[in-house]
Order: C-alpha cells, then structure tokens, then sequence
C-alpha cells in the first residue's frame, strides 16, 4: 500500500472525528488553547495505538491463521472494512442526527475520552485492513497523528465559527475517501 493510498483512508478516518468535534466545538462558549492542546493529545494517543494495535492483530492472524491464503483473504477483508466504514459515515451523513446545542464553559476531558473511544473502534479495524495490505507502520502512524491533530483544531474552531452545520458534509466526504479507498483495494491489489 503506497502512501497516497494511506492518505486517502486516513482522511476519510479522520474526518469523523473533525465531525465529532465540530458538534462539541459548537457548544463551547470559548477556546481554550491549552485544553485544545490536551484533547488533541489524548485522541492523537489513542488513535495511534489503536491503528497500531490493529496492524499488530493483522500480523498476527496472517502469521498463525490465514497461512497460505493470507493473500487475497486479506486483501478482501481490508476491501470490505474500508467499504463498510465508508458506508457507515455516508449513513451518518444522510441520517443527519440533530445536536441540542446549548452554551459550555468548558467540556470536560471525559466527552473527548468517549470520542476516542468510539472512533478507536473504527480506527481499529482500519489498523487491521492496513495489517493486511502491508502498510509501513510509521508513515501509517506519523498520518494518523498529523490528520488526528489537524482534524480536532479545525474541527473545534469550525465549530466555535459556524456551529454544527458542516458535520454533514465531513461525514460524506469522509464516506466517499473510505469507499474509494475500499474500491482502490480491490481494483490495484487483488
């Protein structure tokens, strides 16, 4: 897996976690640098050692279970995650779930923690299709940051500036790189 290739799915990725934050980044009466500072920190940790995780699972089953057929199993199942990611996040879009914007000081650590948590999931089994395409591990990891950095800044100063109305639009754009992301697999590495 090359580098643009990386760059598309890691975009797509990221661009549900700018969605998320724009809708907490609505919500606040003001930003705060050093708490910016924090939560990009604490999702950039937790994205990075969830793709690595997920790479890691992806060595591991193409060691001791997929064997021979690791090949094309594997490409398939990175094919279909990307897809079904892509999928999810166009649901999202048109599913275009209604946020009860109220003003907040400060939003606590612990909003951003489940953020992470969630998307984690998704960033897990992206970790696993990058296991199974080859991916090199530190442009994989050195992307994640930068698009998990970049994303939450943006994402909360969207947000502060225009409130939540552009959740919508990540999350299709978003859907559309993973789903082309899913199409690229299937078409250049099986």
């Amino acid at each position: 897996m090359n580098w643009i290739e990386m760059l598309v799915v890691t975009a797509g990725l990221s661009l549900d976690i700018f969605a998320a934050v724009e809708c907490q980044g609505a919500l606040v009466a003001r930003v705060r640098k050093r708490h910016l500072v924090l939560i990009c920190a604490v999702l950039s940790a937790w994205q990075t050692a969830a793709l690595y995780f997920g790479s890691f699972l992806a060595g591991l089953l193409c060691r001791y279970d997929l064997k021979d057929a690791k090949l094309l199993t594997g490409r398939i199942i990175a094919a279909l995650i990307f897809i079904g990611l892509g999928l999810r996040m166009v649901f999202k879009a048109w599913k275009n779930d209604s946020v009860f914007e109220r003003r907040a000081e400060k939003i606590g650590i612990g909003v951003f923690l489940k953020m992470a948590a969630i998307a984690s999931v998704y960033t897990l089994l992206t970790g696993i299709a990058f296991g199974f395409l080859g991916a090199d591990v530190f442009w994989m990891l050195a992307m994640i940051v930068l698009f998990t950095i970049l994303v939450v800044v943006l994402g909360m100063y969207t947000g502060y500036r225009f409130g939540f109305e552009q959740k919508t639009k990540a999350y299709l754009a978003g859907g559309v790189l993973l789903v082309l992301g899913g199409i690229d697999v299937i078409v250049w590495h099986m």
